[in-house]
């Protein structure tokens, strides 16, 4: 979270993505920096998956996940 502010500072586009576990710990996280960036959160889990099941979970989030490094259109 610290990055993505240091970048957002610096006139960077940014945002995450995670796990969808993990979206409570990243709002806490968001406020405790004073920034609430752009994020993506995934299916969980990840690590047990397939090499084919991440295949398709990439593809799937391939849009969102431009969007994130995309503040307009690229």
């Amino acid at each position: 979270m610290q990055d993505i502010k240091n970048l957002d500072s610096r006139g960077v586009p940014g945002g995450f993505v995670a796990s969808e576990v993990f979206v409570e710990a990243a709002e806490s996280q968001a406020d405790a920096v004073g920034l609430r960036p752009r994020a993506l959160f995934v299916p969980h889990p990840i690590q047990d998956r397939t090499d084919k099941e991440l295949k398709t979970l990439a593809d799937a989030a391939f849009a969102d996940v431009y969007a994130l490094v995309c503040s307009t259109p690229c």
